[in-house]
């Protein structure tokens, strides 16, 4: 069901519950997220195994509209959930989204669920389903979504976690502590600041960013129902780093930071990622995802964003990789020429 049929129907705020409680939660699992999307073109809905009161198993899936053809492209960022272990439910869920998919004329179905690579029997039975791995070679990025990323556990004690970062890190902390450098959660007037500090970081490592107007919907959104923070820090009166985090049960996770280059000797990026890591964990959360670094062989990074590995690893943060990107092919014809058209435009 669409977005707006599920808020009449009473299945947000249980669907919401049950992706938080899952064993691989995300925020981009959750109906907040959809209605985030449907501003840069997707339609966002809704399909589960259960009624409200007893969800099993669902997606909350983003359909792109295919000009002139009234095809569609389906997408579960970080979806479905479920328990990975039960192959019956995941093909009864497979089922219902086969036959929303036929109404609405979808063409293929884009997975990449927060699942761990070691768990090789849910990749054969994604491909003994129809699906094919999409995933890219590329080892900084791995797909849609980052497949590779490295996480602190928040679970013992604080001291004891800051005593596992490296010594350089832990001076870094207590160096920007004594510069004056503050931490504060950040307010919705703090965006523009922000941003400022987003595009100027965006510019120096070349990297692309959406509109403030897509940040501020993030605030309205994500913030207001308690799906995401932002935090700053500070020094004399002046903000010189932030960074966005979005949380859902047991893990927070780092999804947008800016800072200004001018500043960097302070180190306001070691003290606010070890005070987020310490809010986060009063909270419940048991991790803190870095999220995107390059691919590890071995226990060495191979890619060009092995910086960050090295960065997050200061942080006694572990290598985690993903099962990756999958694409069920929903009607081959449309599908080949859909691809061909992307290759067209590269």
């Amino acid at each position: 069901m669409l977005l707006d049929e599920a808020r009449r129907a009473g299945m947000l705020a249980p669907w919401n519950e049950f992706a938080r409680t899952s064993h691989y939660p995300s925020v981009m699992q959750s109906w907040q997220w959809g209605e985030l999307k449907a501003a840069t073109g997707w339609r966002p809905m809704l399909i589960t195994v259960g009624g409200p009161n007893a969800i099993s198993a669902g997606a909350m899936i983003l359909c792109r509209p295919i000009p002139r053809v009234g095809r569609c492209l389906m997408y579960a960022p970080r979806g479905p959930v479920l328990d990975w272990s039960d192959a019956d439910l995941f093909c009864e869920l497979l089922g219902r989204i086969r036959s929303e998919a036929r109404t609405l004329g979808g063409i293929a179905l884009k997975i990449d669920p927060c699942v761990p690579v070691e768990r090789t029997e849910v990749a054969d039975m994604l491909e003994r389903s129809g699906f094919v791995f999409t995933g890219s070679d590329d080892p900084d990025l791995g797909g849609t979504q980052p497949r590779y990323v490295m996480k602190t556990d928040l679970r013992p004690d604080p001291d004891e976690i800051l005593a596992g970062f490296h010594s350089k890190w832990r001076y870094n902390i207590r160096l920007a502590e004594r510069r004056g450098v503050t931490v504060r959660e950040a307010t919705r007037d703090d965006l523009p600041t922000f941003y400022a500090l987003l595009t100027q970081t965006a510019q120096r490592d070349d990297f692309r960013i959406r509109g403030r107007d897509y940040y501020e919907l993030i605030f309205d959104l994500l913030v207001r129902d308690d799906l995401a923070r932002l935090f700053v820090a500070e020094r004399e009166d002046k903000m010189i780093a932030g960074v966005l985090v979005f949380v859902m049960g047991s893990e927070a996770v780092y999804v947008y930071g800016g800072s200004d280059a001018d500043e960097f000797k302070h180190m306001p990026n070691h003290l606010l990622h070890w005070e987020i890591m310490r809010w986060a964990r009063e909270r419940g959360c048991t991790a803190y995802d870095f999220r995107g670094v390059s691919k590890e062989v071995d226990g060495e990074p191979v890619g060009e964003l092995s910086g960050l590995n090295r960065f997050k690893r200061g942080f006694s943060a572990r290598y985690n990789e993903y099962v990756g990107e999958y694409d069920l092919v929903l009607s081959p014809l449309w599908y080949r020429l859909y691809r061909l058209a992307l290759k067209t435009r590269e």
